[in-house]
């Protein structure tokens, strides 16, 4: 049973990484971990609040794919722009993480806009504002569902 409850609390901090870093399914991995406490028979949790967190990983993860696509395509974007958002994102990682990936989503949403688009600056940067924006919303609501679940396998430990 001890291994199982490390190898819990080990996917509920890659949960929460896997928020950050796209490779990652950040709260699929957290709900591993919460099913992996579960599976111990001594945390006192219940099958329902396991179906829960389920069904909001299941939600969270697919809005993940939604929000930011949708804030930019409101925000007059193409998916130039939410294309470029991902390409910024992974160069601002790899050359400076971690504030990379945020100025990284922005100037790759900016720079897709305008060479993609032919839109002038001022055009693009309502797209890329949405894009970014869609970025953060969609990273707030996986990191915030992660740390509930990160909680709560240590709680249940």
């Amino acid at each position: 049973m001890l291994v199982l409850k490390i190898i819990a609390v080990i996917l509920g901090i890659a949960g929460l990484v896997g928020c950050i870093l796209p490779v990652l399914p950040g709260p699929p991995l957290s709900w591993v971990g919460l099913l992996l406490v579960f599976l111990t028979g001594q945390s006192g949790m219940t099958t329902g609040f396991l179906i829960v967190w389920l069904a909001v990983a299941i939600v969270v993860t697919v809005l993940d794919y939604i929000v930011p696509s949708w804030i930019t395509a409101k925000t007059g974007g193409s998916k130039a722009a939410a294309r470029g958002t991902l390409v910024g994102l992974f160069l601002g990682l790899i050359f400076f993480p971690p504030w990379g990936m945020i100025a990284g989503s922005f100037i790759g949403a900016l720079v897709s806009e305008i060479i993609f688009n032919g839109s002038d600056l001022q055009k693009s940067l309502k797209p890329a504002f949405g894009s970014f924006l869609g970025f953060l919303l969609s990273t707030g609501l996986k990191l915030t569902a992660s740390g509930v679940m990160l909680f709560y396998i240590i709680k249940f430990l």
